[in-house]
């Protein structure tokens, strides 16, 4: 099925084994199509639009009636095409049409992908002014006029993050709606949130009616997640708000303060025995209101939904397909690049026209003292509220020690769901190890089975990650490396014991950022020419505005309420770029969505806050296929002194060289086109190099009069790079200029891709972009 987010309410928020979506529940022979037909050529009313639909339906159905009756959306803003409920055969026919560009099956493959934030990202861009007042959000006075769509679970309008006190009137050009419904009336808009719609057209067309004890028929967010978001990208300031126990108190606030909201729910609970845990987002629903978010007049479009399965080629894949046409009209796509790292060639949303955003963390930690009975004392981090009555040591058990018979054995050690012995467990601390299964839900089990508490280890691959989580009785969590010191201790003694500590909140923990293990890696699967994730932001323990329709494990029986929540996961990382992107738009309105791409690329910077790289949370360095061109620094990005520009024609050229498909009827692909590589991407990669190859690029001058920049290399090892002409002048703002990169193989790269840069500087600004290569 193709339906999902990408910070799930589930997944990443309490969940290691992150992807586990469910294809689509529907068993009816016919089943929700989507008709993709290219773009529009702008001579048709939106009514001539939809009745071309509906004429191409009758052709293949049996009447008008019917014709009518199987129309779910007809897309006609940005794009051309229409949603559908037909058979196979029926599918079949109307892909074999002149006008037709592709035909797919909506599925629900698509899933979401789950305060200090924004000050950690001023400290990535070397900015420490004595007040803040030069980098934190909350002293932006831009981005007023400028409107971000959010496609989510919703909005929870009441959280004081949405307050639109003191902001002027809604911008003249907004066409939106405020969409009523249960628990929501038009009144839920104001000034900040001006406008708010829902679609589950293809939801219901595969699970039936909605069950609305655990969503709302309307834009109201009974999940949590699209509040997140939302109020990451462009929630108010908020001074004196904190998790669940008081955590992470301080002052809340969107990366994009002022900046509109414009609320477009597209995600539902999975129906099953905990639809709390997880949604699915369908591409029909999904790309109806991609197209009325480029109606209604938003500038940019932040999406943390990403597909689950094998990546979809770009003419099959509802979100590129989206984006595209959302580009074309000026709005700056951003989309989460997905949790299912560290593996690699796991990077989602891999159209080179959107912005794909890894995840990383930020300097806070929620410190909890582990003191193990042979007097040691290792570092958790938790943000439970709940304490061990009495300052006294419990008895310690591992949890593949205290099984239930019949538990598989590779699993003994997860604490997955009655899996642990009440006999064995009672009033001990249980050992729990990540892996599979919600991290939450293994609190949950141990609680079940009586214990006292968890203490929940990272395995090999999640290294020192580690994120927190308000779990339904004591605990903490720590590093593989701490889990593997415990185990030892339990393994070397008769009768292990622990006390845990109180958890306090620290901050400027160095080193500073990290790659989130979670995060997905590149390279790209659909385009290996193209890098994928573009750039990374903090998306490790954020805090910010929850449903209160919601707790905040999402459990079946948590019953406690929250204003705000810790969350972890792409789809946190996600919003920070979106609001960066919209402090551009309200910097340079004029930029097309490429330039303001290539402005938040090409100023990204690849050392962590004391000026060392980058790491992976297993402590290897980290490199291009982790982060892309590096951690995001919106104040940097403001003036990037050049950028890399695209049009619409340009990403058609590349999507015929890509994969030989054409996305737009009106331009026929040309019997050579230019290699993949060629597209002017603020990144470069090489796949399969095999002798030389020279890629073109041309910059645009977007800073003062007379600049003139030189260029720095950093070659891959074992790979010559030539750049020529090593100097650019620029007599004016605007002026383009084009020059070559020559990429040589020295040897073989071992089937390995190999990292390098190149750099263009005036003394003032460094446009830097990442090189990968793989040698054949």
């Amino acid at each position: 099925m193709r339906g999902g987010l990408v910070a799930l309410p589930s997944l990443l928020l309490f969940l290691d084994l992150c992807c586990f979506f469910i294809v689509s529940a529907s068993t009816k022979q016919d089943q929700v199509y989507v008709v993709y037909l290219g773009g529009h050529s702008g001579a048709k009313a939106g009514e001539e639009i939809h009745e071309d639909h509906h004429t191409l339906l009758l052709s293949v159905k049996g009447s008008e009636e019917e014709a009518r009756a199987s129309l779910l959306y007809s897309y006609k803003h940005a794009l051309n095409g229409f949603a559908a409920i037909l058979s196979e055969e029926e599918a079949t026919k109307l892909s074999e049409r002149r006008e037709e560009v592709s035909t797919f099956r909506s599925e629900g493959r698509w899933a979401p992908h789950t305060t200090r934030s924004w000050e950690f990202v001023g400290f990535e861009e070397g900015l420490r002014g004595p007040d803040g007042s030069d980098w934190l959000p909350s002293g932006d006075k831009s981005g007023g006029d400028v409107i971000v769509g959010v496609l989510d679970s919703g909005i929870w309008p009441e959280s004081r993050s949405f307050s639109d006190e003191g902001l002027g009137p809604v911008p003249a050009r907004w066409k939106g709606v405020c969409q009523g419904g249960e628990s929501f009336s038009t009144s839920s808009c104001n000034r900040k949130i001006i406008g708010a719609r829902y679609y589950l057209k293809a939801y219901e067309a595969s699970y039936n009616a909605l069950n609305t004890t655990y969503a709302f028929r309307s834009p109201r967010d009974h999940d949590g997640h699209g509040t997140h978001t939302a109020s990451t990208v462009a929630g108010r300031t908020v001074p004196g708000v904190s998790a669940l126990g008081g955590f992470a108190a301080g002052t809340a606030s969107g990366g994009a303060p002022l900046a509109r909201l414009a609320i477009y729910k597209v995600c539902w609970p999975i129906p099953g025995p905990n639809p709390n845990i997880e949604d699915t987002c369908f591409e029909a629903d999904m790309l109806a209101a991609m197209d009325d978010a480029v109606g209604d007049g938003v500038d940019v479009m932040s999406v943390s939904i990403g597909s689950t399965g094998n990546p979809l080629r770009f003419a099959d894949d509802g979100i590129a397909v989206g984006a595209l046409h959302a580009a074309r009209r000026g709005v700056v796509v951003v989309c989460s690049g997905g949790n299912s790292g560290p593996k690699p060639a796991t990077v989602s949303n891999l159209g080179p026209w959107m912005l794909t955003v890894g995840a990383s963390s930020i300097d806070r930690a929620f410190d909890s003292a582990v003191k193990l009975g042979d007097g040691m004392v290792i570092m958790g981090q938790t943000v439970t509220p709940y304490q061990l009555p009495g300052n006294k040591p419990y008895p310690l058990v591992y949890a593949a020690d205290a099984v239930v018979p019949g538990t598989p054995a590779n699993v003994s050690n997860q604490c997955l769901p009655n899996s642990l012995s009440t006999e064995k467990v009672r009033g001990k601390i249980v050992v729990c190890l990540r892996g599979s299964g919600l991290r939450v839900e293994k609190g949950q089990e141990v609680k079940r089975a009586g214990g006292a508490a968890i203490l929940l280890g990272n395995p090999p691959a999640f290294g020192s990650e580690v994120p927190v989580d308000a779990h339904v009785l004591p605990g903490t969590a720590v590093t593989a490396a701490d889990a593997r010191t415990i185990l030892s201790y339990i393994n070397s003694s008769l009768s292990p014991t622990a006390m845990l500590g109180r958890s306090r909140t620290v901050v400027d923990v160095r080193p500073s950022p990290a790659m989130a293990q979670f995060s997905s890696r590149g390279p790209n699967v659909v385009e290996p020419h193209i890098l994928k994730p573009d750039v990374t932001a903090p998306g490790v323990n954020i805090l910010a505005a929850w449903s209160e329709a919601s707790s905040p494990t999402k459990l079946d029986g948590d019953h406690r309420v929250v204003k705000y929540n810790i969350v972890s996961g792409t789809s946190m990382s996600c919003p920070h770029v979106s609001a960066t992107a919209v402090l551009l738009k309200a910097a340079h309105p004029d930029w097309s969505s490429a330039a303001i791409r290539s402005a938040i690329m090409t100023t990204a910077t690849t050392n962590n806050a004391e000026g060392g790289p980058i790491l992976n949370g297993d402590g290897s360095v980290a490199g291009p296929m982790d982060y892309g061109s590096g951690h995001v620094r919106p104040k940097h990005a403001l003036d990037p002194g050049l950028v890399y520009d695209a049009s619409y024609q340009d990403y058609l050229l590349f999507a015929c060289a890509s994969a030989g498909a054409q996305l737009d009827r009106s331009l026929p692909c040309p019997a050579r086109p230019p290699p993949p590589y060629q597209l002017n991407h603020p990144s470069v990669a090489v796949h399969g190099l095999n002798g030389s190859v020279t890629v073109h690029r041309t910059v645009t001058n977007v800073g003062g009069h007379g600049a003139r920049y030189s260029v720095s290399v950093v070659a891959p090892v074992g790979v010559s790079v030539k750049v020529s002409p090593r100097r650019l002048s620029f007599a004016r703002t605007g002026e383009k200029k084009t020059f070559k990169i020559k990429i040589e193989a020295k040897g073989r790269s071992g089937g390995k891709f190999l990292a390098g840069s190149y750099a263009w500087s005036d003394g003032v600004h460094v446009v830097r972009s990442p090189i990968v290569v793989l040698v054949a």
